[in-house]
């Protein structure tokens, strides 16, 4: 990889979270902005929930391009935002901000990570299929709105906690999304998962350490119907104790970190505005990263 130069003119990019030394976005930003030798650079920031605002205020100062926003942030970020897309609004979450006009303005390019496998590795009509989502937070949000854009049939959202479950289900009560969508405890997972045709995980359940963890026992995912799409949002480790268990019923795995590698992708053409973005280049850049070649 060629020497990457920081000059007066160099532009800035970045990640806001807290923390955010382990984002492995940096990684993948840079080694895209050097294959196309552009004068930018992509920089972790951490910051605490406290000063956020102050923190906005000041990229606004020294100039900065655009950046990604990731936990415990990207709820709190919206009142700090000028405007924000539909998008975002209806997942009431936003992960990618952009400079236009001098004002920051909102999106959430999530969504569009998570379906981009669906649409083009394992393409195919929606519209007669059921989605179960196993959490109901912040990345269940853009699942479900996700699930939605493809046409989904039937979306089931299954979760632990009655309160959130119920505050989940009925916050989309104005939005098309709702016709579709059904909560549900998570005792009702047996009656559920024989008709999934796609199956997410969103819960932290099996992530680095614990990685011999999974949201669902043996028994649950055993009657997974064969050739269904088992989807877990974390990628460390690879495969998670849930895709593995989901591949031996003979389900499709897909991890997480298509998505993240996805959603890296949406938000550059945002801050680049340019269509072409070495794709390969970062997905190659995070499993070399990972020590996966």
């Amino acid at each position: 990889m060629s020497k990457v130069l920081i000059t007066g003119k160099t532009k800035l990019l970045g990640v806001i979270g807290h923390p955010v030394e382990h984002s492995r976005s940096p990684l993948m930003h840079n080694a895209a902005i050097a294959h196309l030798g552009l004068d930018y650079v992509y920089l972790p920031f951490p910051i605490a929930p406290e000063n956020l605002e102050i923190a906005i205020a000041g990229f606004a100062a020294i100039g900065v391009v655009g950046f990604n926003v990731t936990i415990p942030h990207k709820q709190a970020i919206i009142p700090l935002l000028s405007e924000i897309t539909p998008l975002a609004q209806t997942i009431g979450a936003v992960n990618t901000v952009s400079r236009q006009n001098n004002k920051w303005v909102g999106t959430n390019t999530d969504i569009e990570g998570f379906i981009a496998p669906l649409q083009t590795r394992y393409k195919q009509d929606w519209s007669q299929k059921v989605a179960v989502i196993l959490g109901n937070g912040g990345a269940a949000r853009a699942v479900v709105a996700g699930c939605h854009q493809l046409g989904f049939a039937k979306i089931h959202v299954v979760g632990r906690n009655v309160q959130r479950l119920q505050e989940f289900g009925n916050s989309w009560s104005n939005s098309p999304i709702s016709e579709n969508l059904q909560v549900h405890q998570w005792e009702e997972l047996p009656k559920l998962i024989p008709q999934a045709n796609l199956l997410v995980n969103t819960t932290p359940i099996g992530m680095y350490p614990k990685v011999d963890e999974s949201p669902l026992s043996v028994e649950e995912i055993a009657n997974l119907p064969t050739g269904a799409i088992a989807y877990d949002l974390i990628y460390i480790p690879k495969p998670t104790q849930f895709l593995e268990q989901a591949e031996k019923q003979g389900a499709i795995a897909i991890d997480g970190l298509e998505m993240l590698v996805q959603q890296g992708v949406a938000a550059l053409k945002i801050w680049l505005q340019q269509e072409t973005i070495p794709v390969e280049v970062m997905r190659q850049a995070l499993k070399e990263d990972l020590g996966l070649g």
